[in-house]
């Protein structure tokens, strides 16, 4: 394809192109009018700025949940086109350790150029402590895709405990059931990742040690409901739709939502291999601009039935739209008898800042990796987060899209973040924060 910018010398033969590009975009919006040019004249559209693409593709992964809703509605209400980006394929991957692979491999050798990611993932693969022969593989965070929004379920066989953000009475029906001779399992979706780290703070605030006291197991998001059907696990972590479909079919219950243990937690990030970034810089804001329009028509409650619609589709998530659409909206049927009307707790897309991709944040997730041992306590955790969080990209683009001061925060920080068992987490000294966690494994 084409990606040169119009010339000078081309400025009086493509003005009736460009005035009936511009008479289109007016009347059916740029996805749609786009779909009116020949495909080889589609990157010259946004090619008479500076800002204009350097490419027109890119290929981005996703897991089946709900908190990727901003890539499939940017994908379907044409959002990638508007922003020139004409060749964007949003590829489904079986697991988060596939989403790895894909991204080591790039687009360039039949992989990804980005995903939504578990935003420890883009640390651990930054440092190579994922990936074969630890070889690094640079991954730059671009945006927060949302807060909150994730669960913690447990099986049937726990429902006369009642579960919820005190994990305390977990641990005598753990050690009776491993006492038993039988196996005692907690599902997350990766090593070191945001629903580990969710498990791993739960158990530990109640006293159950996840290295001693359970067996942590990874099971793919989508394969959660199944193994707990089963017997497989007793215990796990993951994003919608998976929680509230493992209610609906009366095979456990919701423990509680994470929001409940860290209000408007980080979760998901956007991101993409940094040589992406680097070769093609206008190319990754126009993503961004995309991702972060559809996270504005993601959070508004109006839109809230069509984006879990949207989830819904087989390309998507593949699964009943009543498994999706109730929590999104925030109505949290725990699968006890409890019911939460608009859940202060419900997943954010874009309010509270939840696209602003905070190093505060990222500070938090290398600090509890160091924690449970997956990265070395001497790590300089300050200036890996300054190569990997390009949250001066994300206020380019906020400039761009001429978002009003309130919605562009001030500081890179959110400042000290309150846990739901009192711990408090400072950025300015996160020693402090490890000091006073009873239960870790750090080497």
């Amino acid at each position: 394809m084409d990606d040169t910018p119009f010339s000078a010398a081309d400025e009086q033969h493509d003005a009736p192109r460009r005035t009936f590009l511009k008479q289109s975009l007016g009347v059916l919006g740029a996805g749609a009018a786009l779909t009116l040019l020949p495909a080889g004249l589609q990157s010259n559209v946004w090619a008479a700025g500076s800002d204009a693409p350097e490419t027109t593709r890119a290929k981005l992964g996703f897991i089946a949940l709900t908190d990727a809703a901003p890539l499939f509605v940017a994908d379907e209400k044409g959002l990638f086109a508007k922003y020139g980006m004409t060749e964007v394929d949003i590829l489904k991957q079986t697991s988060w350790g596939t989403t790895r692979d894909n991204l080591v491999l790039g687009s360039a050798a039949n992989g990804i150029d980005g995903a939504h990611l578990l935003t420890p993932m883009a640390y651990l693969m930054s440092t190579g402590k994922i990936t074969t022969n630890n070889q690094p593989v640079p991954i730059s965070i671009l945006a927060r895709l949302n807060l909150a929004g994730q669960c913690i379920s447990v099986g049937e066989e726990y429902s006369a405990l009642k579960l919820g953000t005190d994990s305390s009475p977990f641990k005598a029906a753990l050690l009776a059931k491993k006492a038993a001779g039988k196996t005692v399992n907690a599902a997350v979706t990766f090593p070191g990742g945001n629903h580990d780290l969710w498990m791993r703070y739960w158990l530990a605030a109640g006293g159950i040690d996840p290295n001693k006291d359970v067996a942590t197991i990874v099971v793919p998001p989508p394969q959660m409901v199944a193994n707990m059907k089963v017997g497989t696990m007793d215990t796990f972590c993951v994003c919608e739709p998976w929680n509230s479909q493992l209610v609906n079919q009366k095979i456990g219950y919701t423990a509680n939502t994470t929001g409940e243990l860290w209000d408007k937690h980080p979760e998901k990030a956007f991101a993409l291999r940094s040589d992406y970034v680097a070769t093609n810089p206008n190319a990754a804001k126009a993503l961004l601009k995309a991702i972060m329009e559809a996270q504005m028509f993601c959070e508004k409650p109006e839109n809230k039935d069509e984006v879990a619609q949207i989830c819904a589709k087989r390309r998507w998530i593949n699964a009943p739209v009543e498994d999706i659409a109730s929590r999104m909206k925030g109505t949290f049927a725990y699968g006890t008898g409890k019911v939460v009307e608009n859940s202060p707790f419900m997943m954010r897309y874009w309010d509270d800042h939840a696209s602003y991709p905070f190093k505060s944040h990222d500070l938090w997730f290398l600090t509890e990796n160091q924690r449970w041992g997956y990265l070395p306590q001497n790590l300089d955790t300050q200036a890996l987060i300054d190569k990997v969080n390009r949250e001066d990209i994300w206020r380019t683009a906020a400039g761009e899209l001429n978002l009003s001061a309130e919605l562009i925060p001030t500081s890179t920080s959110r400042g000290i973040e309150t846990f739901f068992d009192g711990k408090q987490f400072d950025p300015q000294n996160p020693k402090a924060y490890l000091d006073s966690l009873a239960i870790k494994a750090l080497v």
